[in-house]
């Protein structure tokens, strides 16, 4: 098989990292579900099928700079930027050490300052506006940091995205939007979402290159969020990659997707499922032997299971904390 990762300057090093993020990802997704079936955590949003995208985007920015807003499919991207499975899997538990919102938020609300992961909110677009104002502040503090945000092609029909993607376009800000086109906004397909034929052929509409390409190419993925950040950081403005690519679970562990698609459409796209695809890349390029792909399977279900035992284990937020963070309280003498 060809060597396509050398040729962008990818090392082999690199690209079994990526495998093994996907793989991370992969296998803490299917415990979830299988915790979320047992009864033990009440929810889960899966990111099944989407992997490659979000790993291959994360591994082309700068982990020790760039800003990135995640949607709640975006675990491998947050797992690629420094969170833990501990630190995802307390939030799946809703427990009170979770990093993101200290158990108060479904699971899939990222958020931690120390890695530059800047906290999504329920209503879906709305990160979209605040990546376009973390660039705002890159572009006057004259920093070369790039705002990273992700998003659904059904949010790319809200006010948020066209409003933040013209302010972008305008003033040439250093933000890349990547839309993971996974052909569901919920239960519409995406020929009843899109008028055009393509979510990236409204960039033009806002004076920035738009691209679609192929989602489950974690290499293809990286080239193009590679060249984009290039040039954001050169201050040639924003950039809209759309990634196709097929969600091989329901919308959510409460969701029963047989009501809208026929299983038929989803067993054919598991035959294109990014994880196999990828893995088969790795062997055959000689990245990954059977041996080295054994242990980084045994070392990931250590990780997974001691998180797990770890989060299960740990206490849930007091009651007394409810409302922490959501009134000002008053200090002695009245003042607020």
């Amino acid at each position: 098989m060809e060597n396509r990762h050398e040729k962008i300057g990818l090392t082999d090093e690199t690209v079994r990292k990526m495998y093994e993020t996907m793989l991370l990802a992969r296998r803490l997704d299917e415990r979830m579900w299988l915790l979320n079936r047992s009864g033990k955590i009440p929810f889960v949003v899966s990111g099944q099928g989407q992997e490659a995208a979000q790993v291959g985007a994360a591994f082309a920015l700068d982990r020790n700079q760039d800003y990135i807003l995640p949607y709640y499919r975006d675990a491998a991207v947050v797992l690629a930027f420094g969170m833990t499975v501990k630190d995802l899997m307390l939030a799946a538990f809703a427990k009170a050490e979770d990093p993101n919102s200290g158990g108060r938020q479904m699971p899939g609300h990222f958020g931690q300052k120390k890695n530059r992961i800047v906290t999504g909110s329920s209503p879906v677009t709305t990160q979209v506006p605040h990546a376009v104002g973390i660039a705002l502040a890159a572009k006057m503090d004259k920093k070369e940091y790039v705002s990273f945000v992700t998003f659904g092609e059904g949010s790319s029909n809200q006010g948020d995205f066209h409003e933040g993607a013209n302010f972008a376009g305008v003033h040439k800000l250093p933000v890349i939007f990547l839309c993971e086109n996974n052909q569901y906004a919920i239960s519409v397909p995406a020929d009843k979402q899109l008028a055009s034929v393509k979510v990236s052929d409204r960039a033009i509409g806002y004076g920035m290159p738009g691209y679609t390409i192929d989602g489950n190419d974690p290499i293809e993925v990286y080239r193009y969020v590679q060249e984009a950040a290039d040039r954001a950081r050169r201050g040639e403005g924003p950039t809209l990659i759309e990634t196709m690519m097929y969600r091989l679970t329901p919308h959510t562990s409460d969701d029963d997707d047989r009501s809208y698609r026929e299983m038929e459409e989803v067993e054919k796209a598991k035959l294109s499922d990014p994880l196999l695809t990828f893995r088969k890349y790795v062997k055959e390029t000689g990245v990954l032997t059977d041996e080295q792909e054994q242990q980084m399977e045994h070392a990931i279900q250590q990780i997974i299971n001691e998180a797990t035992d770890y989060a299960e284990q740990a206490p849930y937020p007091r009651q007394e904390q409810t409302l922490d963070f959501v009134y000002a309280e008053k200090e002695q003498g009245g003042a607020v």
